[in-house]
């Protein structure tokens, strides 16, 4: 199953502060089962969370989180 995240929780040329911005932000769900927030679906030129299963527009993230990524190995 693929959910959808509003708000994108990536770091790619975000340069406010969390606490600054105008717009929701869904949680990232494997943060909130492990009870933290150091996961990001994407950081620019750094990694790409192996449940990150894309990006529809407007910001909205793709995540499989807690099951196996299906698009894993497709390019």
């Amino acid at each position: 199953m693929i959910r959808k995240l509003d708000g994108a929780n990536m770091d790619i040329d975000l340069v406010t502060p969390k606490d600054k911005i105008d717009w929701d932000q869904e949680k990232c769900p494997w943060n909130e089962a492990e009870g933290i927030s150091e996961h990001h679906c994407a950081i620019k030129n750094i990694s790409i969370c192996q449940y990150f299963c894309g990006v529809e527009y407007l910001d909205t993230v793709l995540c499989c989180y807690p099951n196996e990524n299906p698009l894993k190995g497709t390019e």
